[in-house]
C-alpha cells in the first residue's frame, strides 16, 4: 500500500510502498477513502524535521538533556547509535480520516467489516491506503454523511472540545481568534449552540468565509474595538483561541476582549506568556483544551479499549467525534465549505509543496489553501508483504536471520550488533505497522518486509528468528517459530504466564519429533559480558556457598505503561527482573530451589508497590542471591551494582563499567559492556555449527519460575519452592 512518510533526520518526504498493517485484537483495519491535511500541525512537523541537528536540539532541549544523561552512563558511541536509529525512523503524517472497515479484531466491540468509520490519531489515522485504528478512536459515519465530510471528524472533535471547555450558554457572545480549519469549525459549532459569534483573523478571505458560515461579525484588525461594539461594551463571555503562532498576541488580545470573570480557552498552539495584570484585574478563567477530549493521551483508553463510564464522562474523544458527525448530518456544520483542494492520493506530495510554498511555477494548484483533502482509490490491493529482492538460497555457512518486532531495542542494539557479524544475512522483518517494516528493511537491508509473521516463518531462507515484540506475544511466537523448524532468539522474558512454559516445551518436543533440532535462547545478555566472565573465573573453584547482592536502580515508569498490563507486559518482575535472576544463577552455577519476595507498600496511586522489591533466592548448593529492584531512587545513581562473596574473597561490579576484586581476580575497567555482542556471537555459532545451547532449557525455565514464584510470594507472604 502507499503511505506518506517523512524522515525526522533529513526532512525527506516520500510516498512509500509499505505492507498493509496487521489488524490487532482491539481495533479495526480500515480502507481509507478520504483524509484531511492539518496544515498547522503537519506544517510544524515538516519544518521541525527539515531543521539541522543543531536546530532540532534548540527546538527540543528536553530531549538533548536526556541524550546527555544517557551518554554519561552508557558512553557516547552507543548513545549516538540509539539516537541516530531513532532519527532514521520515519514518522507517518496525518491524523484525521475516514473509510471502510475491512477487518475487525476480536475485542473491537460493535465494529464489523463493512462499517463506515471516521478515524483519529497520529500514527493511526494516517495518510495511507489502509490504517489499523483502535476501536475507541473510531466513530461510525451516520447515513447521509460523505467520507470527505467524515474525514474532518478528528479536527472537528478538537474544535468541539474547545467549545465544551468554554461552556457557552445560549445567547452568550463568544469571540474566536484564528479562522483556520479549527476556527471556522468552532464558529459553526458555537452558532449551533445558540451563541453570537465574533471571528478574528488577519486574512481577509477567511474573515469573509467566517461571516458566510454564520459568524455575526468577523474582523481582520482592531479586535478589541470590534468586540467592544459587538458586546455593547461588556466584553466577550468567552474567547476561544484557535490561532497557531509562537507569538503572545492572541492571549493578550483575548484578555482585552473578555468581560470581567470571562473564560479564555487556548486550543491552538500559541504563546502562553499570560499577561497577569489583565487576567488579574478581570479575574479571568484561563482554560486549556486537551485535543480531541477526555481519553486523549491515555493508553488505557486509546490503545487498551477501556472506555470511560458514560454517566461520569459524558463526552470522550470518541463521543466528541460522534457529536461532530451528528452536527454534520443535521447540516449545522459544513466541512465541505472549507475544502479548497481535493487531490488524488497519488498526487499527495503536491499538497506539502503547497503548504511549504514550494509549488513549481507551472503548477495548476491555487496557492491559497485552507482545507486540503486526499481522496483514495477503492481498489488498492491488501498486500502485507513487500519484497526487496528475489528469494535465493543462502550460500555455505551463511545464516539467514529474520526479525519479528523492530522497536527501539531491536534497531538500536540487536541489529547494529548483528550487522557487524560475518556470515549473517538479514532475510526478512515483520512488524505490526507497514511503515516500521518498510523502514527497517530499507535501513538494515532486509530482503523482505511484512506485517504477517506466518510469511516470515514460511521462508526457507530464514534459519533463525529473532522475536523482539511486546512481552505478551512472546510465547505464541516462540512456539510457532519452533514448530516451523527455526532457531529462536527471544528478548526477555520467554513468556509472562507460567503455563506458557509447558506450551513452549511441547513446541520443542514437536519440532524434535519432526526431525528438527532448533536452538532456543532468551536474551539474557549480562551473563555473556566480560564482567560476568571474570567473576566466574575468579570464583570457579570456590569451596563455600556464594552470596550475591544485586541492586538495580531501575527508576519508575508510568502506572499505565503497557509493561504493567498483566496480559501484555506481565509487570516488571516477570519482564525485567528475570535478567538479574539469570545473572545471579550464571555466577553461582547452581539451580534455584526457593524464592521469597517483599515489596514496599504505599497508598499513593502513582506508585506500583511491586516495582520496588527485594527478592531472596536460595540455591541447591546453599548459595544465596538477593536482588533489590528499586523504582523510587534518583535517576543520577548508576543503574546496577553487584557484590559477590565466597571463600574469603569479594568482588564489586559497578554498572558493567568496572569490576573490582578483593582477594584475587582480574579487575575489569573501561566502557560499559553488557554482553550484547558476545551473546549474539555465541548464539549464532550454535545455530550455524550445532552444539550445546548457550543457556540450558532447565536454566531458562528455572529463571522464569523464580520470577513467577516471587510474584506468588508477594501475594501469599510465604517462601515459594521452585523445584
Amino acid at each position: 500500500m502507499k503511505q506518506i512518510l517523512q524522515s525526522y533526520r533529513t526532512g525527506e518526504l516520500w510516498l512509500a510502498e509499505v505492507p498493509v498493517p496487521a489488524c490487532g485484537r482491539g481495533g479495526v483495519l480500515v480502507r481509507t477513502r478520504s483524509s484531511v491535511v492539518s496544515a498547522g500541525t503537519e506544517g510544524m512537523l515538516l519544518a521541525l524535521a527539515k531543521k539541522s541537528l543543531l536546530g532540532k536540539a534548540r527546538a527540543r532541549p528536553d530531549l538533548v538533556r536526556q541524550v546527555l544523561k544517557k551518554a554519561r552512563v552508557e558512553g557516547i558511541k552507543p548513545t549516538m547509535e540509539k539516537v541516530f536509529a531513532k532519527l532514521d525512523e520515519p514518522f507517518a503524517l496525518g491524523y484525521s480520516a475516514a473509510g471502510d472497515v475491512v477487518e475487525a479484531g476480536r475485542e473491537a466491540v460493535g465494529l464489523k467489516p463493512g462499517d463506515r468509520v471516521a478515524m483519529a490519531g497520529m500514527g493511526y489515522a494516517a495518510h495511507a491506503e489502509f490504517n489499523f485504528v483502535p476501536a475507541n478512536l473510531c466513530a461510525r459515519i451516520p447515513e447521509g454523511v460523505s467520507y470527505a465530510d467524515a474525514a474532518f471528524a478528528t479536527v472537528g472533535a478538537i474544535a468541539l472540545q474547545g467549545v465544551r471547555q468554554a461552556q457557552p450558554l445560549i445567547g452568550e457572545r463568544v469571540a474566536v481568534i484564528g479562522l483556520g480549519l479549527l476556527g471556522l469549525l468552532t464558529v459553526q459549532i458555537l452558532k449551533a449552540n445558540g451563541c453570537a459569534v465574533l471571528g478574528v483573523d488577519l486574512d481577509e478571505e477567511r474573515v469573509a468565509l467566517a461571516e458566510k458560515l454564520g459568524a455575526d461579525i468577523a474582523v481582520s484588525a482592531d479586535p478589541e474595538r470590534a468586540c467592544e461594539a459587538f458586546t455593547g461594551g461588556c466584553g466577550a463571555d468567552a474567547v476561544i483561541i484557535t490561532a497557531a503562532t509562537p507569538g503572545n498576541e492572541p492571549i493578550e488580545n483575548a484578555a482585552e476582549m473578555s468581560r470581567h470573570k470571562g473564560r479564555v480557552v487556548a486550543v491552538g498552539l500559541v504563546g502562553m506568556n499570560v499577561p497577569r495584570d489583565a487576567f488579574f484585574r478581570k479575574e479571568l478563567d484561563l482554560r486549556l483544551s486537551m485535543s480531541y477530549g477526555p481519553g486523549r493521551y491515555d493508553p488505557a483508553y486509546e490503545e487498551g479499549g477501556h472506555d470511560y463510564p458514560f454517566a461520569y464522562v459524558r463526552f470522550t474523544e470518541q463521543r466528541n467525534m460522534e457529536s461532530f458527525l451528528y452536527l454534520v448530518q443535521r447540516g449545522k456544520v459544513t466541512p465541505a465549505a472549507l475544502v479548497t483542494h481535493r487531490l488524488a492520493f497519488d498526487d499527495a506530495l503536491d499538497a506539502y509543496a503547497l503548504i511549504e510554498g514550494k509549488l513549481p511555477k507551472d503548477s495548476t494548484l491555487d496557492s491559497k489553501y485552507l482545507g486540503v483533502l486526499f481522496e483514495y482509490s477503492t481498489d488498492a490491493p491488501m498486500e502485507r508483504t513487500v519484497c526487496r529482492y528475489d528469494a535465493v538460497g543462502l550460500a555455505g555457512k551463511e545464516v539467514g536471520v529474520g526479525f519479528i518486532g523492530a522497536g527501539n531495542f531491536a534497531k538500536g542494539i540487536l541489529l547494529p550488533h548483528l550487522t557487524k557479524l560475518s556470515g549473517v544475512r538479514l532475510t526478512g522483518v515483520c512488524t505490526g505497522t507497514g511503515k516500521s517494516a518498510q523502514q527497517t528493511a530499507r535501513h538494515f537491508n532486509f530482503g523482505l518486509a511484512t506485517t504477517d509473521p506466518a510469511v516470515l516463518l514460511a521462508q526457507d531462507e530464514t534459519d533463525v528468528v529473532f522475536i523482539a515484540t511486546r512481552h505478551g506475544s512472546h510465547a505464541s511466537l516462540v512456539s510457532a517459530a519452533l514448530r516451523a523448524g527455526k532457531h529462536v532468539f527471544v528478548e526477555k522474558p520467554l513468556c509472562i504466564h507460567e503455563p506458557e512454559l509447558d506450551e513452549i516445551e511441547q513446541a520443542l518436543k514437536d519440532a524434535r519429533d519432526a526431525g528438527q533440532q532448533p536452538c532456543l535462547m532468551v536474551g539474557f545478555n549480562r551473563r555473556f559480558s566480560p564482567h560476568a566472565r571474570e567473576l566466574q573465573v575468579a570464583f570457579k573453584d570456590r569451596k563455600t556457598p556464594m552470596v550475591v547482592n544485586y541492586r538495580i536502580n531501575a527508576g519508575s515508569i508510568p502506572v499505565d505503561s503497557w509493561i504493567h498490563d498483566p496480559n501484555e507486559g506481565g509487570g516488571r518482575i516477570i519482564g525485567e527482573v528475570c535478567h538479574f535472576v539469570d545473572f545471579c544463577t550464571a555466577l553461582i552455577g547452581s539451580e534455584p530451589v526457593t524464592v521469597t519476595a517483599n515489596s514496599i507498600s504505599s497508598d499513593r496511586r502513582d506508585v506500583v508497590a511491586e516495582d520496588s522489591v527485594v527478592i531472596t533466592i536460595q540455591y541447591i548448593d546453599g548459595s544465596l542471591a538477593t536482588i533489590q529492584y528499586l523504582a523510587e531512587g534518583h535517576k543520577d545513581l548508576p543503574k546496577e551494582r553487584c557484590e559477590v562473596f565466597a571463600d574469603g574473597k569479594s568482588a564489586v561490579m559497578d554498572d558493567f563499567r568496572t569490576t573490582q576484586f578483593y582477594g584475587g581476580g582480574k579487575n575489569v575497567r573501561g566502557k560499559q559492556t553488557k554482553g550484547f555482542a558476545e551473546e549474539l556471537h555465541t548464539f549464532l555459532n550454535v545455530c550455524r555449527d550445532g552444539g550445546a545451547w548457550p543457556i540450558s532449557w532447565q536454566t531458562m525455565v528455572g529463571t522464569h519460575r523464580v520470577c513467577f514464584g516471587a510474584m506468588h510470594s508477594l501475594e501469599t507472604g510465604k517462601r515459594v519452592n521452585i523445584m
